[in-house]
C-alpha cells in the first residue's frame, strides 16, 4: 500500500521536476495541474493517481475512467444495433433475394427461420460461453463471426448458401448479444450512470427495428439486396476496433460448466420440429419424413427436460419455467413472436409482390406499427403495470392482436393501404406493446439471483423459437391454401395474385386464433394485481429474517443498513421491437477478475 507520506513525496518530486523542465513561465500551470492530479491520490487507488500525476509532466494524457465507460457504451450499442437491425432488414430484402436466387415460395421462410432458430436455441449456450471465458474475447469473436457470416450471405450464389449464412449469423448473434449486455452491466456500476447507460442502450435497440426497415429499403432499392448483409461488416469493424481499444479483458473468478447434452438435445429437437412443419408443405402432413421429424423433435425435447432434471449444472433450470405466472408470460411472448414474425413476412410479400410497392416504401409503411409498439410498451410498463397488473394488460394486448389479425383477413388484391392495412398495423402495434413489456417483467420477476440471466435470456429464446416454429407452420398453411385456390380458380388472369393473397389471409386467420388462445391462457395463468402484490409481500417476508438478524458490532452502521435493505435480483427492460430483447439490470455485477 502507498502511504500518504510516500504519495506526498512523489507529488513534491514531480512538481519540482516539472518546474525545471517547463521553466518559471509554466510554473503556475504545472502547480494547478499537479493539484488536480493529487485529488486522485486521495481516493482509494493511489497508484493510479501517481500514474496520472506522472502523465501530467510528460504531456501524455490518459483517458479518464468515465470517458472509457461511455466509449464502451458506444461500442456495445453499435453491436446491439447490428443484431437487432438484422431481424428486420432482411425481411424487406427477401422478395428481391428470392428473385435473384430463384428459390421457390416454399423455401423462402427458411431465410427468416434459419436466423431466428439458431439465435433463439443457442442464446442460453451463448450466455454460458460468455460466463466461461473472457467476455471481451467472446464479444470480439461474436462480432467477427457475425461479420464473416454476413459476408457469406451477401456473396451467396445459391439458396443453400444464403440459408447457411443466416444460420451462422444467428449462432454468432447468440454469442454476441449476451456478451454485449454483460459488458455493459460490468462497466456501469453506479446506479445513476447505469440508468443513463441502459436508457441509451435501450433506445438504440428499440430504434434498431425501425432503422432496419428504412435501411433495408434504401439498400435494396438503390444498391442491391446483398448490401443488406454487407452493411454488417461496417458495423462490426467499428465495434471490433472500439472493443480492442477500450474494453478491458476479464476472466470469471469461478468458471461455470457447460451442459453440452442439454444444449444438443434442445437444438436438435427444435430443428426437427421446424423442419417437419416446413417439409409438410411439399410432402404433406402424413409423409413419413414429416411425421418422423415432428415426433423426433418432441422426443428430443422430452429428453432435454429429463436431462435438465438430472444435470448438476443445467442449461435451463426447470424451476424457472414451472412457476405458473412465469410460464404464462413465456407463453405470451412465444405467441406474440409467432404473430409478429408472420405479420412482417406475409405483409412484406403482399405489399411488394401484390401491391408493387418498392422496398423503401414497404419499410416506411411498417413504421406506424413500430411507433405504436414503442408508445404502448412504455406506457404499459410505466403506467399500466403498477396500476392494473400483468393479467389485464397482456389479455388486452392479446385481444387487440386478435382484432388486428382478423382485420387483415379482409385483404384483397384491390385493397388500399390506408383503409385495409394501416388500421390493422396500428391495432397490432398497440397490442404487441401491451404484451411485450408486462410479459418480460412478469417472466423475470421474483427469480433467484443465480437464475436471473437464464430467466431473461429465455424471454428472447421463447420469442425467437416461437417465431421460427410459427413462421414455418404459417408458411406451410399459407402455401397450401394458395395451391388449393389455384386448383379451383386457375382460369382467371389474376388467379396467381388472388391465390397468394388468399394464402396470406389464411395465415392471418390462424394467427388471430393463436392470439385468441393467448387471451384465454393469459386469463388463466397470469397473476392479477392483487396476486402480484402477494408475491412481492412473500418475497419481502423471505428476505426479512436476514434483514432483522443482529449485525456484529464490528459491522459499520451503513453496511448494516445496506444489508437490511432487500436487494432485487435484477430489473428487466424490454428494448427491442422485433427481437423483444430484454435489458437485464442486475443489482450487483457478476464477479470478474481483471486479466490485465
Amino acid at each position: 500500500m502507498w502511504s500518504a507520506d510516500r504519495t506526498a513525496s512523489y507529488a513534491h518530486q514531480e512538481h519540482m521536476w516539472c518546474a525545471q523542465i517547463h521553466g518559471a513561465r509554466s510554473n503556475v500551470m504545472v502547480t494547478a495541474d499537479v493539484w488536480l492530479r493529487r485529488r486522485q491520490i486521495k481516493r482509494h487507488r493511489p497508484y493510479e493517481g501517481y500514474k496520472a500525476l506522472m502523465s501530467s509532466a510528460t504531456g501524455e494524457r490518459l483517458p479518464a475512467p468515465d470517458d472509457r465507460r461511455w466509449l464502451i457504451l458506444v461500442v456495445v450499442a453499435i453491436a446491439q444495433l447490428m443484431v437487432v437491425l438484422d431481424s428486420t432488414i432482411v425481411n424487406i430484402a427477401l422478395p428481391s433475394a428470392q428473385r435473384a436466387l430463384g428459390f421457390p415460395n416454399s423455401d423462402r421462410q427458411w431465410v427468416v427461420t434459419a436466423y431466428a432458430l439458431a439465435f433463439g436455441s443457442l442464446l442460453l449456450v451463448g450466455g454460458r460461453v460468455g460466463d466461461m471465458f473472457s467476455r471481451k474475447r467472446v464479444f470480439i469473436a461474436g462480432l467477427i463471426g457475425f461479420a464473416f457470416a454476413s459476408a457469406i450471405g451477401g456473396a451467396a450464389v445459391s439458396f443453400l448458401m444464403l440459408v447457411a449464412a443466416r444460420a451462422l449469423q444467428g449462432a454468432f448473434g447468440a454469442v454476441l448479444a449476451p456478451s454485449a449486455l454483460g459488458t455493459l452491466v460490468s462497466t456501469f456500476r453506479e446506479p445513476r450512470e447505469r440508468g443513463r447507460a441502459f436508457g441509451i442502450f435501450g433506445s438504440v435497440a428499440a430504434g434498431g427495428g425501425a432503422v432496419g426497415l428504412i435501411l433495408g429499403g434504401l439498400l435494396t432499392q438503390y444498391l442491391s439486396w446483398r448490401w443488406c448483409l454487407y452493411v454488417n461488416l461496417v458495423f462490426a469493424a467499428i465495434a471490433v476496433a472500439g472493443a480492442l481499444a477500450w474494453i478491458r479483458s476479464s476472466r470469471p473468478a469461478v468458471r461455470p460448466r457447460m451442459d453440452w447434452p442439454g444444449a444438443v438435445l434442445a437444438c436438435a429437437g427444435l430443428f426437427l420440429i421446424v423442419f417437419g412443419f416446413s417439409h409438410a408443405e411439399t410432402a404433406g402432413w402424413t409423409a413419413a419424413l414429416t411425421v418422423g421429424s415432428l415426433v423426433g423433435g418432441v422426443v428430443l425435447l422430452a429428453g432435454f427436460v429429463i436431462a435438465e432434471q438430472r444435470s448438476s449444472h443445467p442449461l435451463l433450470p426447470l424451476r424457472v419455467i414451472l412457476d405458473p405466472a412465469r410460464g404464462g408470460a413465456y407463453v405470451a411472448v412465444g405467441i406474440s413472436g409467432v404473430a409478429i414474425f408472420g405479420t412482417f413476412l406475409f405483409l412484406t410479400y403482399y405489399l411488394q409482390v401484390i401491391k408493387a410497392y418498392s422496398p423503401l416504401s414497404t419499410g416506411l409503411l411498417f413504421l406506424p406499427m413500430i411507433a405504436c409498439i414503442l408508445i404502448s410498451s412504455n406506457l404499459s410498463s410505466i403506467v399500466g403495470l403498477p396500476r392494473l397488473g400483468p393479467r389485464v394488460l397482456i389479455a388486452t394486448g392479446m385481444l387487440l392482436g386478435t382484432a388486428g389479425m382478423t382485420y387483415l383477413t379482409r385483404l384483397t388484391v384491390t385493397s388500399g393501404y390506408p383503409s385495409a392495412v394501416l388500421p390493422a398495423l396500428l391495432t397490432l402495434g398497440l397490442g404487441f406493446g401491451m404484451i411485450f413489456a408486462p410479459a418480460i417483467n412478469t417472466a423475470t420477476f421474483g427469480v433467484a439471483r443465480q437464475d436471473s440471466g437464464v430467466a431473461s435470456a429465455l424471454v428472447n429464446t421463447m420469442q425467437q423459437v416461437g417465431g421460427s416454429i410459427g413462421t414455418s407452420a404459417l408458411s406451410t398453411i399459407a402455401l397450401t391454401a394458395t395451391a388449393s385456390y389455384l386448383v379451383s380458380h386457375h382460369t382467371s388472369p389474376l388467379a396467381p395474385a388472388i391465390a397468394a393473397t388468399h394464402g396470406y389471409t389464411t395465415a392471418f386467420a390462424v394467427s388471430a386464433a393463436l392470439l385468441g388462445l393467448g387471451f384465454i391462457l393469459a386469463i388463466l395463468l397470469l397473476p392479477s394485481k392483487r396476486r402480484l402484490a402477494e408475491l412481492r409481500s412473500t418475497a419481502a417476508a423471505v428476505a426479512t429474517p436476514a434483514a432483522v438478524a443482529p449485525a456484529p458490532a464490528a459491522v459499520p452502521a451503513a453496511a448494516a443498513a445496506a444489508a437490511a435493505a432487500p436487494q432485487p435480483a435484477f430489473e428487466a427492460i424490454p428494448v427491442a421491437l422485433c427481437s423483444c430483447s430484454p435489458v437485464v439490470n442486475p443489482a450487483t455485477g457478476s464477479a470478474a477478475t481483471p486479466a490485465g
